[in-house]
């Protein structure tokens, strides 16, 4: 007896292989996928507040205008560049994320820290000079460690670090052994730090928009 075939109406592709109706199923593109690279803004946001506040650790500008820094530390160099780290988390990269956060925390943290000096109203210019040298140890020993890191990555963020080293360990010797000289030191390696972030950020800027390599990074072999 002849089998009777009734061909879908709604569904005509089923009368196509198995294989074939598989691979013309679309792929689901995961939302991190189209969300862009957020690192240069991470390190824009890291290089000029760190320039700012180093203009005057350099002796560039008077400290009585100081409260300049301030709002790019909460805002841009803080809250913005926290932003940067939890999107680099969202995308699966663990380095971006780690340093933008902590380092935008750092910037929030330096904010509260000047305008909360009151606080420390009973302590001698001293104890103060020495405590804000131990805040400083203690970011200098996280940046060691991101510079380690940091040469799983490429050569532009290998020498960022490093030089981001070098500067917190001159500011941290500045204040525990209330040394100007050190502190001035640190504000001019700071400002080197600065130039460096910014061409890794300009540089993420520029290949991503122009769809090739433009000014080199360099990536390292992980």
């Amino acid at each position: 007896m002849a089998t009777l075939t009734v061909a879908s109406v709604d569904s005509p592709s089923r009368d196509l292989p198995l294989d074939v109706r598989i691979s013309a199923v679309p792929e689901r593109v995961p939302f991190t996928a189209r969300v862009a690279d957020p690192g240069p803004l991470g390190l824009a946001c890291f290089a000029l507040t760190t320039f700012v506040l180093s203009c005057f650790n350099a002796g560039l500008l008077p400290s009585t205008v100081k409260a300049v820094v301030l709002g790019l530390a909460l805002f841009y160099g803080g809250v913005v560049q926290v932003i940067a780290g939890i999107v680099e988390y969202a995308k699966g990269n663990a380095f971006g994320g780690t340093a933008f956060c902590s380092y935008g925390a750092f910037w929030m943290a330096y904010w509260y820290l000047s305008t909360h000096l009151s606080l420390m109203a009973k302590a001698s210019p001293g104890d103060v000079s020495r405590a804000i040298g131990v805040f400083l140890l203690a970011w200098t020993i996280f940046t060691i460690y991101m510079f380690v890191v940091s040469f799983r990555t490429n050569a532009a963020l290998v020498i960022t670090f490093g030089m981001l080293t070098a500067a917190l360990i001159a500011l941290t010797i500045g204040d525990l052994a209330a040394s100007p000289d050190a502190t001035l030191i640190g504000g001019w390696l700071g400002l080197v730090t600065a130039a460096l972030a910014w061409y890794a950020s300009f540089a993420g800027v520029m290949n991503a928009t122009a769809g090739r390599v433009v000014l080199p990074v360099v990536p390292l072999k992980k």
